[in-house]
């Protein structure tokens, strides 16, 4: 039987397939006893669409990988931050295309700073860019264009 962990690191988020649930920071717990697996996953956004092929993901691949029982729940509590996003997970974001999520909290956690003063083309890194809708191809992203390459391109906006 495979670890757990790593089958869950081997399944793509469904709307951005170059990072795994595990790098986007959903999965928080996994618990193994024998053939049965337990995953707790927060989703990002309440009404995700992506959410239940995602828990449609995980029962399958962690069956093939020798699981007879497995049990997805979701864990709303605390709710999931952009912060949770893997840091060689935001530069593929980049590599892709899609602009990472600014970091929303500092070192003060109760303060939430949602508002980015600046937002890097991820073609060519300029941050002369502007907004020119508050959704992009999914709910959690805005659609920015560069002012200096001319680029479109997604932003993972900050939650």
């Amino acid at each position: 039987m495979t670890d757990a962990w790593e089958v869950l690191r081997g399944i793509p988020d469904p709307e951005i397939p170059v990072i795994s649930i595990v790098e986007l920071g959903i999965v928080r717990e996994v618990n193994v006893s024998g053939d049965t697996v337990e995953v707790a996953i927060t989703p990002t956004y309440s009404g995700c669409p992506a959410l239940h092929a995602i828990e449609e993901d995980i029962g399958a691949r962690l069956r093939e990988s020798g699981f007879r029982e497995v049990t997805v729940r979701q864990q709303l509590s605390p709710a999931w931050t952009t912060d949770w996003i893997a840091e060689p997970a935001r530069e593929r974001l980049r590599q892709y295309g899609i602009a990472p999520p600014n970091a929303v909290r500092g070192t003060d956690t109760h303060r939430i700073n949602l508002f980015s003063r600046t937002i890097a083309c991820p073609q060519c890194g300029s941050e002369n860019s502007e907004r020119i809708s508050e959704f992009g191809s999914t709910a959690c992203k805005a659609m920015y264009r560069c002012i200096e390459c001319r680029e479109p391109f997604d932003y993972f906006k900050p939650l």
